[in-house]
């Protein structure tokens, strides 16, 4: 489990200021990395607190979904992995709403499509990881 931040894409920030709207502020949310995810998963909890629009419909498959896919909304953000003094921004980054936080308790999953962009290292004997970027 990490500790990203998330907030809207540059191009919905940009949107939303120039139509004389609030920007939401970057979310602090607790991540768990999976390397079985191919792709990155938030919680509804997020759409709501950056108030994000649905930028498409994408079929997934989880192992509760068995081989019949679900329709799940997709958004654009930006997620910041920060460090010391590193960080990682990656902008308009596409996640799928899924529900996490009410079963599991975190609020995003860190799927391959950002881990990608990273070294990630696990010693199991000691259950140790690190993360680099």
């Amino acid at each position: 489990m990490i500790d990203v931040l998330i907030s809207v894409s540059s191009a919905r920030s940009a949107a939303l200021a120039a139509a004389g709207g609030p920007i939401p502020p970057p979310m602090k949310a607790r991540a768990l990395i999976d390397t079985g995810a191919s792709h990155t998963c938030v919680d509804p909890v997020v759409v709501s607190n950056l108030s994000l629009s649905a930028t498409g419909v994408i079929p997934m498959i989880t192992p509760s979904t068995g081989s019949t896919p679900i329709n799940c909304n997709q958004y654009d953000v930006q997620v910041s992995l920060v460090h010391a003094d590193h960080t990682l921004v990656l902008d308009a980054v596409p996640v799928t709403e899924s529900q996490l936080q009410q079963a599991q308790g975190f609020e995003m999953l860190l799927g391959r499509d950002i881990l990608s962009k990273c070294v990630l290292v696990y010693h199991g004997d000691i259950n140790l990881y690190s993360l680099s970027f």
